[in-house]
């Protein structure tokens, strides 16, 4: 399948989380993949493990392909991926979305651009857009921020944004939401994309065809750049991973989401 060729470079890295995790904690809920989640699942999980103390869950990045390879090994309890699977993905894992996720498209704050629509965004990061000043900008080069293969942030983003366009050689490519987000808030040629529930006041979240770039109108069907975060488990989740589940999705680790920008899973 596709989606299990995997960078050695990221086999290698389970492999030693593997052999960390292996050594330290068995009894602990390990949970690894998406940047996107991670920070999410980071809060969720120090507010579990302060309510069950005999049940400590360990949060890892590595991204959302990282999450499923993870997953299938045996290596994670629970893998994490801000995309929807695909038809063979689904039928491997047992899956649940616990959030849905705004996917922004972010520029510096002082970058006058405020609305474009899905269609510019894609000439832009094809690269037939190269100056701002060709969607009513300012004088100035597009510098393109991007994310990296395997990334569920990027494969959310080709497919609602891209099509069968591919990104530009120009763009440069980053491994995180929090790389993306450094990047571009230095950078006023700068435009990316990003979690919306990760940009914070420091970035500006573009409007995309009208629609604000905002928990409301993500709620309201209105902004349509939209991607679930999903947990997965190979078969069955085990108990202790199931009670995390379970603690992700009750009311208040629902409304403690949705004040971090996410919107609820229903």
């Amino acid at each position: 399948m596709k989606w299990m060729l995997v960078a050695y470079g990221a086999i290698v890295g389970l492999v030693v989380l593997s052999l960390v995790w292996g050594g330290r904690r068995q009894e602990a809920v390990d949970v690894v993949g998406s940047t996107s989640i991670e920070p999410f699942a980071e809060m969720l999980a120090q507010e579990f493990s302060r309510r069950h103390p005999e049940c400590p869950v360990d949060v890892q990045g590595g991204g959302s392909t990282a999450g499923l390879q993870a997953a299938a090994n045996g290596i994670a309890d629970i893998g994490m991926c801000s995309r929807a699977l695909k038809k063979e993905e689904a039928e491997v894992f047992t899956a649940v979305t616990i959030a849905r996720d705004g996917l922004a498209i972010v520029v510096h704050p002082t970058n006058p651009i405020e609305d474009l629509t899905r269609d510019q965004i894609k000439s832009i990061f094809t690269g037939q857009v190269q100056n701002w000043k060709e969607v009513g900008g300012d004088d100035r080069e597009v510098r393109l921020i991007s994310r990296e293969e395997g990334s569920g942030t990027r494969e959310a983003f080709m497919k609602m944004v891209m099509g069968n366009a591919r990104v530009s050689r120009r763009a440069l490519t980053q491994e995180s939401n929090g790389a993306v987000k450094e990047l571009v808030k230095h950078d006023r040629c700068a435009i990316g994309y990003m979690s919306l529930g990760l940009v914070g006041g420091e970035l500006k979240a573009l409007r995309v065809g009208g629609a604000e770039a905002a928990a409301d109108d993500v709620r309201a069907g209105k902004y349509p750049l939209v991607r679930p975060f999903v947990f997965v488990t190979k078969g069955p989740p085990s108990e202790k991973a199931k009670a995390f589940i379970d603690y992700v999705l009750s009311p208040g680790a629902q409304r403690l989401l949705e004040t971090e920008g996410l919107v609820g899973a229903e």
